[in-house]
C-alpha cells in the first residue's frame, strides 16, 4: 500500500494506476488523511478525469472521506488532489456561522453539500470582486484573490449526472478555488502576493469585512 502523501519515482505520471493505489491508500487507511501542502507535486499537476476508474462504492467512500476531512479541518471545500489523489473530484460546504456584516460585505450565503466531478466554470459578465482567501494546503497563510462575481459551472454529480449552475459571491469564489485545484493551480498564483499574511497577522491587523485597510497596510 503506498503512502498517498509519497511520490515514488515509479509513479512520474500522475496516471490510472497512481489514482487507483492513491485510493486504495486512503480507504484503507482507517483514519482521516493527511491534506498535502504546497511543494507536494500532485498539487501542481492537471488532475485526471473521472472515467469510471473508481467503483461506484469506491466513489461513494472516498466522497464521504474528503466531506469528513473537510469538515474535520474545518473548510469550505476540499479538492482530491489536496489528499493525494490526482482526480478531477472535489466536494463544497459551506455553513459557518458568520457576522451579518461579513455575510453582506462578502455576498456570504450557505451553501449545502454537494460533490463536483470533471468541473469546468466560466465567469458571467466582467464583475470582479477581490477578498482575503486562504488554502488548507497553504496551512498558516491567507491572500486578496481577485474573483469572478460570478461564475457558471459544469459538472457531473457522484452518480453520472451532468449539471449547470450558476453562483454568486462567496459561493463563486468557492467552486473557482477548488476548481482550480484540479488543474494544478493554488490560489497564491493569482494573488496580490503584497497581501499575504500569516493567520496570525491577518487576525491583528486585516480581519475586517472587506480589504480597504489592508490595501493601504500592505501597499498592493
Amino acid at each position: 500500500m503506498i503512502d498517498p502523501c509519497y511520490i515514488d519515482p515509479g509513479y512520474a505520471l500522475f496516471n490510472n494506476a497512481y489514482l487507483k493505489a492513491s485510493v486504495a491508500a486512503v480507504l484503507e487507511a482507517g483514519e482521516l488523511p493527511q491534506i498535502v501542502q504546497a511543494g507536494h507535486p500532485v498539487l501542481r499537476a492537471p488532475s485526471l478525469p473521472f472515467t469510471g476508474q473508481l467503483t461506484a462504492n469506491e466513489l461513494a467512500q472516498l466522497i464521504e472521506i474528503m466531506t469528513e476531512s473537510m469538515r474535520a479541518a474545518p473548510g469550505v471545500g476540499l479538492a482530491a488532489p489536496q489528499i493525494g489523489i490526482p482526480l478531477q473530484l472535489a466536494v463544497l460546504e459551506d455553513q459557518y456561522d458568520v457576522s451579518a456584516e461579513n455575510a453582506e460585505a462578502r455576498n456570504r450565503e450557505p451553501l449545502e453539500l454537494f460533490t463536483i466531478l470533471n468541473p469546468q466554470y466560466t465567469a458571467i459578465g466582467t464583475g470582479l470582486i477581490s477578498h482575503y482567501e486562504g488554502c488548507l494546503s497553504m496551512s498558516g497563510w491567507q491572500a486578496v484573490v481577485d474573483r469572478a462575481e460570478s461564475v457558471e459551472l459544469t459538472y457531473d454529480d457522484e452518480h453520472g449526472s451532468a449539471h449547470t449552475r450558476q453562483f454568486t459571491g462567496w459561493q463563486a469564489r468557492i467552486v473557482a478555488h477548488e476548481s482550480d485545484h484540479l488543474a494544478g493551480t493554488l490560489y497564491i498564483d493569482t494573488a496580490h502576493t503584497r497581501s499575504l499574511a500569516s493567520n496570525a497577522e491577518y487576525n491583528k491587523h486585516w480581519a475586517n469585512p472587506d480589504i480597504a485597510a489592508a490595501r493601504d497596510g500592505l501597499r498592493f
